[in-house]
């Protein structure tokens, strides 16, 4: 395999992959989270295309009208393949760039809620799936974001890929359902990834 291998990180909302991207961090190994980078280029080289595309009552003064945004592309199809259009390909560039970059590691991370969703996991050399029951990860979202209603939580689940999807496609896979603990699982994938370079 070439130097940097590339891992990806994921699993629906709630299922812990920003604590599990954390404990690699740990280890030394080099995280690119997809949708931190998704916001930063959103608010800069994307700014124009978005606004191109959506009016300018996607932005208020420098930041994304988040409220409009959501209410614009969560309810239409369309509309949300548009600003997909927009934002992946850009993200993609922008992970290759920061590949280049770290070079010198073994492996690298890159973490983002839809891998799977959009086929970026395709690109990657090996994918870790978090996993955990629905009813908890609801739980987790509720506590984490309470700004958050019932059916906005019920959407973005169900635009996401369903855990037996994610799972026949992983090299790994993490249960984060508080019946096992995190860091010897990722010690232990950690172990093995470097075991095969």
């Amino acid at each position: 395999m070439n130097k940097p291998v590339k891992v990806g990180i994921t699993g629906g909302i709630g299922s812990g992959k920003t604590i599990v991207t954390k404990l690699f961090s740990l280890l030394g190994v080099p995280v690119y989270n997809a949708d931190e980078r998704a916001k930063v280029l959103t608010h800069t080289l994307l700014r124009d295309s978005i606004i191109e595309v959506f009016g300018t009552n996607s932005f208020t003064g420098e930041k994304l009208n988040r409220d409009f945004m959501a209410a614009t592309v969560f309810k239409d199809k369309d509309q949300l393949e548009k600003l997909n259009s927009i934002v992946h390909p850009a993200v993609a560039n922008d992970f290759k760039d920061w590949v280049n970059a770290h070079s010198d590691y073994d492996y690298v991370v890159k973490e983002a809620a839809l891998l799977v969703e959009t086929g970026s996991y395709k690109e990657l050399d090996i994918l870790i799936v978090v996993s955990a029951p629905e009813k908890l990860r609801i739980e987790r979202i509720k506590e984490r974001d309470p700004f958050r209603s019932q059916d906005e939580i019920a959407g973005i689940i169900d635009k996401q890929a369903k855990d037996d999807v994610k799972l026949k496609l992983a090299d790994y896979i993490i249960d984060n359902g508080d019946t096992q603990l995190l860091i010897p699982q990722v010690l232990e994938i950690d172990k093995k990834i470097r075991q095969h370079l």
